[in-house]
């Protein structure tokens, strides 16, 4: 199969796209690839081509999965809901319609493996890429706004106030744990441009992806024209070919490094980038992982002990990411530095990040010989 290269279609703080090709010069050909924590799919995106044997994906955030299972059975229909203008009062009211599915979502995407919902796989992508930080769609994030239903049957977004009651307090619904949601302002710098950021122009007046386009048809859905822009629907059409024999999985990242989905089928890569550490340093607020959905301040240690435990295995070859001194890893592992392009959604430089020059990956013993440099250059 004949490999074309994607940027991935939302910002993930962590990604490693800038990194992807040097990673695969590691890797080599391999017969199988598995990625337990994938994220927005920078390294498989970026994987040369040609390629061969399975692929298997995996992540523990269902909006993330369920994004990648529609775009490749839908992927028109994911786009259309994708392609929408920057709007504060859609940012808050679609953040709370998907908060509140995603308990059921999760569950759908592991008891069914043909289940998806493009609605919901569009709708988090273009938030993903409006919303500023953390805190999009995440089960940890509660704040003082919730739906209050009225007698008219119509919902609306309020202020609960100190005693969570907010308006018609005996009709107010909140998902499950009944903390409301925090109402975060629209991105509006080069990283809140909607999806596929690198294709669309807000311009001096802000108005979104050639809103001229835009049609709101009988039922006011928002719906584009039939001369809706090509270029997005050839995008998501190019992933969902990319992804066509991409095994995609939801669940705990042990699922997919067992022996049938690795060795089993072949000289396997592996590329484990779970949540920073609490050994990185990274700055969590309160003691709580906040920078992803389903975030952990744990699970790396458990990543690098297995990583230790299958590194001699030379049907393995396994990198693993994180920040300089968080992992210690044994004698034949080899230590890449690399720098970073700077914070999340490159909002910030990597002079004014240190956080860009503290990357790591560290590659098994029987990764191909060391050709890169001991530090990379800064990809601009």
């Amino acid at each position: 199969m004949t490999a074309r290269h994607y940027r991935p279609p939302f910002p993930w703080f962590g990604g490693k796209s800038a990194v992807a090709a040097d990673v695969w010069s590691r890797f080599g050909r391999v017969d199988n690839y598995v990625e337990p924590f994938m994220g927005s799919l920078a390294m498989l995106l970026g994987r040369p081509g040609p390629i061969r044997g399975t692929e298997t994906v995996n992540d523990a955030d269902g909006f993330v999965c369920n994004f990648w299972r529609a775009t490749a059975a839908a992927p028109h229909e994911v786009a259309r809901r994708a392609d929408w203008p920057v709007n504060e009062n859609d940012l808050h009211a679609r953040h709370i319609w998907l908060k509140e599915r995603r308990g059921t979502l999760t569950a759908r995407l592991e008891g069914d493996p043909d289940y998806f919902d493009a609605r919901a796989a569009g709708w988090w992508a273009w938030g993903q890429c409006c919303w500023i930080g953390s805190g999009w769609c995440s089960e940890a994030e509660s704040g003082p706004w919730g739906l209050a239903v009225g007698d008219d049957g119509v919902a609306e977004l309020v202020h609960l106030g100190d005693a969570g009651q907010g308006i018609n307090r005996q009709r107010v619904h909140l998902g499950d744990a009944g903390r409301g949601i925090n109402r975060q302002r629209v991105h509006l710098g080069d990283a809140g441009q909607g999806i596929n950021r690198q294709r669309v122009h807000l311009g001096d007046a802000g108005q979104g992806v050639k809103r001229q386009r835009v049609q709101l048809g009988d039922a006011g859905q928002g719906i584009l024209a039939d001369t809706r822009t090509d270029d997005l629907i050839g995008y998501f059409e190019g992933l969902c070919d990319r992804l066509r024999r991409v095994r995609v999985c939801c669940g705990d990242w042990t699922r997919v490094c067992g022996p049938t989905p690795t060795v089993k089928q072949g000289l396997t890569a592996v590329f484990l980038d779970p949540p920073y550490a609490d050994t990185a340093g990274r700055d969590v607020g309160h003691g709580r992982a906040r920078l992803y959905a389903e975030d952990s301040l744990s699970v790396a240690h458990a990543v690098r002990e297995w990583a230790i435990e299958h590194g001699d295995d030379p049907r393995l070859r396994i990198a693993l990411c994180g920040y300089d001194g968080e992992h210690a890893m044994p004698a034949g592992w080899a230590e890449w530095a690399w720098k970073a392009r700077g914070g999340y959604g490159s909002q910030s430089s990597a002079h004014d990040n240190p956080n860009a020059r503290r990357e790591r990956v560290w590659f098994s013993p029987h990764c191909p010989p060391d050709e890169l440099p001991l530090f990379a250059a800064s990809r601009a």
